[in-house]
């Protein structure tokens, strides 16, 4: 951390200073008001960074004030001032979701607390409920937390689940309301107003298929394309699977790679495209890339779960990192910047 410059600190690191500079009671107040993947981020961002510079910290608190005196007193508690202090303290993408439920009325007690609790526990909550109602409350969930709490539920239910949510096109704010009262009614929880209804959607079955262990993916896909095969082309074509590595862009791929280790590499390159073996043998020194041939000519047989799992491992780092705002990826749902 030592080397960094304040220009190549990231969104998380530079809230991390930010809030180490706070002091502990300041610092433990705004992380109140964030959400878990938020909270996960910064905390891990604060419990690696060691050597923190003077000029860092006086880059990254001079640029907050900067943005604070730019603005009026009018302006201090405008949506703008709000949004632009969040984006540039957390990142564009970190700071979309914070923006939302600060704004727009996201930060419901009921549905919200679901977020903070283990799939197991969830599953658990929601298992006796209609279908529609699990298609809900797993839509409200980041897509690697309703992963995992699918992978808890009955074997009847999921496929069904995922279309529901796949078809989900918002619902009223009175009925996600409701439900949000029941939610608190279990956690003697204080209400609040939902004020938006933008949940489900093709591309979050897509985002949470991608989460997925990988036989129970390919099983509950052949079922979705049994019962809907128009729609269940629509999900595998926004899915981003590990073929689609050879559509990030060569800068991103250095990146991936630097936070991979050899192993799950190697096991991950036992089953791959010769398109994305080459594509990593490309954005690698001459030296490495001729010792990861060796080592993948040296590696005898591997289970093709051993190598599904090393994939989905490699992806979700690729996921979280893109999530970072530190790499784009490609594939066919991706989305394109200009």
């Amino acid at each position: 951390m030592a080397e960094n410059t304040p220009t190549k600190l990231n969104g998380a690191e530079r809230a991390a200073i930010f809030l180490m500079s706070l002091g502990e009671e300041n610092a433990s107040q705004v992380l109140k008001h964030m959400g878990p993947k938020e909270v996960q981020r910064v905390g891990a961002a604060m419990a690696t960074m060691t050597n923190v510079s003077r000029e860092q910290v006086e880059n990254v608190l001079g640029d907050f004030m900067e943005t604070y005196d730019n603005q009026t007193n009018l302006g201090v508690g405008s949506e703008e001032y709000i949004r632009k202090v969040l984006v540039d303290a957390l990142g564009e993408e970190k700071a979309g979701t914070m923006v939302d439920r600060i704004l727009l009325g996201h930060n419901t007690k009921g549905l919200e607390s679901l977020k903070w609790m283990d799939a197991r526990a969830v599953a658990e909550l929601i298992r006796l409920e209609h279908p529609q109602i699990m298609a809900i409350v797993l839509s409200y969930l980041d897509s690697d937390h309703a992963a995992e709490v699918i992978a808890f539920l009955p074997e009847r239910v999921r496929v069904d689940v995922l279309l529901r949510i796949a078809t989900l096109d918002g619902i009223q704010p009175a009925a996600l309301q409701e439900l949000d009262e029941i939610m608190e009614r279990q956690f003697s929880g204080n209400q609040n107003t939902i004020q938006s209804s933008g949940v489900g959607g093709v591309k979050s079955t897509a985002d949470i298929l991608n989460f997925i262990d990988s036989s129970m993916e390919a099983e509950i896909m052949d079922m979705i394309k049994d019962a809907d095969a128009e729609l269940g082309q629509q999900i595998q074509d926004l899915m981003f699977v590990f073929d689609n590595l050879v559509d990030v862009d060569d800068m991103g791929v250095q990146a991936l790679l630097r936070e991979v280790s050899s192993e799950t590499l190697i096991i991950a390159l036992k089953g791959a495209d010769e398109g994305v073996k080459e594509k990593i043998f490309k954005n690698m020194s001459k030296r490495a890339s001729e010792m990861l041939r060796d080592d993948l000519e040296a590696k005898g047989p591997v289970r093709i779960s051993e190598v599904e799992t090393a994939q989905k491992e490699i992806l979700a780092i690729a996921r979280r990192m893109a999530e970072a705002g530190d790499i784009s990826l490609g594939g066919k749902g991706a989305e394109e910047y200009v």
